[in-house]
């Protein structure tokens, strides 16, 4: 596998993920498992995340001590599956930005067509999360980080529940320096642009909408 392509297989998400992908789950328990598997997730993607020294008293003496800067950190969320895993991710790093693409995926060309976007301001200053659960074709999340690019963030890494090996071999073909996070690596697309097994259209699984 790529080094790039980071690939996190804890029993937990692992475990959560297979109920995910059960037909019969209700739109309920679907919702509930992404937002325990996006917490979870966001402890692999943050790891190495920029710390500094603050002072702080204990109750015995007084100490520097590590704390994040939140407010550095940017979870852009691709409309509108990508809503499920961001609460996930906001309850790990609650004092993070977001900003929005809005993308839809053209049933006949299968090519992402945008419709929203919108960023927190200063981007240069700030590392970029990109998360949508599905990595399928990879034309939403291209079309995604080429427009993120355009901000200029300090970093960007991009975050899946599921990918394909044809969507990561076109994200990684146009962008080589964007690492992939993703709770599973599954066989192949269907004519129809669907991963396979997969576990159905992610949004309409979420929101309970066909």
């Amino acid at each position: 596998m790529p080094a790039d392509v980071h690939h996190i297989t804890h029993p937990l998400i692992q475990h959560k993920l297979t109920l995910m992908r059960q037909k019969d789950r209700s739109t309920n328990s679907f919702r509930r498992l992404l937002n325990e598997i996006s917490m979870l997730m966001a402890y692999e993607v943050t790891r190495d995340m920029p710390t500094q020294l603050i002072e702080i008293e204990t109750p015995l003496e007084t100490m520097r001590s590590p704390v994040i800067d939140g407010k550095k950190t940017v979870f852009v969320s691709i409309m509108r599956a990508g809503a499920g895993f961001l609460d996930g991710m906001l309850e790990v790093v609650p004092g993070a930005r977001i900003g929005h693409i809005g993308l839809y995926r053209d049933p006949k060309t299968l090519v992402a067509v945008e419709y929203y976007f919108k960023m927190p301001q200063d981007m240069q200053e700030r590392d970029a999360i990109v998360l949508d659960p599905m990595l399928a074709t990879g034309n939403s999340a291209v079309a995604a980080v080429d427009r993120l690019k355009e901000t200029k963030p300090k970093s960007i890494r991009f975050v899946c529940l599921l990918a394909a090996p044809e969507g990561l071999a076109n994200f990684r073909a146009s962008h080589p320096d964007v690492p992939v996070y993703t709770a599973a690596i599954d066989r192949e697309l269907n004519e129809h642009g669907y991963i396979l097994p997969g576990l159905g259209d992610a949004g309409d699984r979420l929101f309970g909408t066909k």
